[in-house]
């Protein structure tokens, strides 16, 4: 059985302003209560506003390019995020999974990867 990682926005209960990456303070109503937030999944498919490679990156990466991109989620909700994608256009739709993004010798670390579609 395999469990499908997500990533979290954060809801205020009192105005609904969604944050990602939680916030100690919301932004729509200035909200303080940390335990006034509700979490709930951010949607995976999205378009792709704007992308970049980075070519020099640390040994940890094991890639000789890493793609990053800020999508725009379905309803609104922006992230960032790397793309695989070959050939990537500005406005093209995307999905986006949790996977590792970099491996180090004791410990991976998960992030959201989008690719076409």
């Amino acid at each position: 059985m395999t469990v499908e990682r997500r990533i979290y926005a954060y809801r205020c209960r009192s105005c609904g302003t969604a944050h990602y990456p939680f916030r100690m303070r919301c932004r729509g109503c200035g909200n303080l209560e940390f335990f006034e937030f509700d979490a709930e999944p951010l949607p995976t498919a999205g378009t792709l506003l704007t992308f970049t490679h980075v070519h020099n990156l640390p040994a940890e990466y094991e890639v000789e390019r890493l793609g990053l991109g800020v999508v725009e989620l379905e309803g609104g909700m922006r992230v960032t995020g790397q793309i695989d994608i070959d050939r990537p256009e500005l406005g093209m739709p995307v999905s986006g999974s949790v996977e590792v993004v970099r491996h180090e010798p004791y410990e991976d670390y998960w992030g959201l990867v989008f690719r076409e579609g």
